[in-house]
C-alpha cells in the first residue's frame, strides 16, 4: 500500500511540473509585460512636466566653458543639449557630469545645472570606461536571454561590477535545468557575437528610467531572482530607488550608469561562457566577452592577445561557494 501511495504521488508530482512549465509564460510575453510597466512609468513621469519651464544648462568642456543653454526642465537630456552644439558632440559623448555627477545622455534634465559631456578620449576617462564595460555586459545578457528556443528558460543574475582592467566584461546567467549538462561550441560563441553585433548595427539607445521599488517589482514580476535584486539594491540607495535601462524591447536592472547607445560599441567578441555550478538559482555560468568602442581601435595582432585573455575565468566578488559542474552534453539548438 506504501509503495502504490508513493508511485502515486510521484506521478502526480510529474504531472504538477509539467503543468507549471506550461502555464509558464512564453519568453516574448514576458518582455511585452517588462515593456509595458517601463512605458507606462516612463509616461507617467513625463506627465509630471505639463508645462514648459525653462532652465538654464551651463556648458563645461573643452571650447564649451561659458556656453549657456535655455532647455526644458523635465524633457531636455543632456543629448538634446549636445545637438544644440555640434555633430561631433552628438556622435561622441557617451555620458554626462550633471552638476559633478555621472548622468546618463537620455534622462532628462530637472533643473538648472552644469552640464560636461564625457567621450572615451578625454584625458581622464574612467566613469566613460566604466560605463562602457557595464554596457557591454548588459548587451550580453540581452544576447543570451534570447538566444535559445522558447521552452528553455534564462535567468539573468545580478551583473558582476568588475573593472576594465580585469580583461573582460561578464554576465551571470542561470540556463533551464536542461541545460545543465551543457557546453557550448566555438560555434556558440560566435552565434552570441552575431547577435550581439546586429545590435550594435541597430545603434538602439539605453533608455534609463528611476523608479521606485514597487514599479520595478511589477517589471520583473516574473522574476524572484530579480525582485531579490530589487530590493537589495533599493536598500543600498540612500533615495531609496533603482535604475532601470531599456534597449529595444529588454529591460534591465543596472547598478551604475551606461553608455547612450549600443552603437558607441565597435569590436565585440563573446569569449567564454564558464559553468560555474550549482548556485542558489541553479547552475550558474559566467559569459564574459571583449570589447572596444567606436573611438578605439586595435590591430587584429593586439585583439587576438586581449581575446586569449579575456576566455580566462574572470574572478568577480560576491559569488557563493558551488558545486562542480556536470560533465558536458550535446548542445541545444538556438533560434
Amino acid at each position: 500500500m506504501t509503495m502504490a501511495t508513493r508511485s502515486v504521488c510521484q506521478v502526480f508530482q510529474r504531472r504538477f511540473a509539467s503543468a507549471a512549465a506550461s502555464l509558464r509564460p512564453l519568453p516574448a510575453e514576458v518582455r511585452s509585460q517588462r515593456n509595458a510597466v517601463f512605458s507606462r512609468e516612463q509616461a507617467r513621469q513625463r506627465a509630471l512636466y505639463p508645462r514648459i519651464e525653462k532652465i538654464e544648462v551651463s556648458m563645461h568642456g573643452p571650447g564649451l566653458d561659458g556656453t549657456l543653454l535655455i532647455m526644458n526642465r523635465g524633457m531636455s537630456t543632456p543629448l538634446s543639449c549636445a545637438r544644440h552644439l555640434t555633430e561631433h558632440h552628438v556622435k561622441n559623448s557617451a555620458l554626462a557630469l550633471v552638476d559633478g555627477e555621472p548622468w546618463p545622455l537620455h534622462q532628462p534634465l530637472t533643473s538648472s545645472c552644469s552640464l560636461t559631456l564625457l567621450t572615451f578620449k578625454d584625458s581622464d576617462p574612467t566613469l566613460v570606461n566604466q560605463a562602457y564595460w557595464r554596457s557591454c555586459a548588459a548587451l550580453l545578457g540581452q544576447v543570451i536571454e534570447t538566444a535559445f528556443k522558447d521552452e528553455y528558460t534564462v535567468e539573468l543574475l545580478s551583473t558582476p561590477e568588475v573593472a576594465v582592467t580585469s580583461g573582460a566584461f561578464c554576465c551571470d546567467v542561470v540556463l533551464d535545468p536542461q541545460l545543465d549538462s551543457w557546453t557550448p561550441s566555438e560555434e556558440s560563441l560566435r552565434s552570441l557575437t552575431r547577435g550581439a553585433q546586429q545590435l550594435i548595427h541597430q545603434d538602439q539607445a539605453w533608455e534609463p528610467l528611476e523608479v521606485v521599488p514597487s514599479v520595478a517589482l511589477e517589471v520583473f514580476s516574473h522574476s524572484r531572482c530579480k525582485q531579490e535584486e530589487v530590493e537589495q539594491k533599493a536598500s543600498q540607495n540612500p533615495k531609496g530607488t533603482v535604475m532601470l535601462y531599456r534597449c529595444g524591447d529588454h529591460v534591465l536592472l543596472s547598478g551604475g550608469p551606461l553608455v547612450a547607445r549600443t552603437g558607441l560599441c565597435s569590436q565585440y567578441e563573446v569569449t567564454a561562457l564558464h559553468n560555474l555550478g550549482q548556485g542558489s538559482w541553479g547552475v550558474q555560468r559566467r559569459a564574459q566577452g571583449l570589447s572596444l568602442p567606436l573611438q578605439l581601435q586595435a590591430h587584429h595582432t593586439v585583439w587576438r592577445k586581449l581575446r586569449q585573455r579575456a576566455e580566462k575565468l574572470v574572478d568577480a566578488p560576491g559569488f557563493e561557494e558551488v558545486t562542480p559542474a556536470s560533465p558536458a552534453q550535446q548542445p541545444p539548438t538556438s533560434q
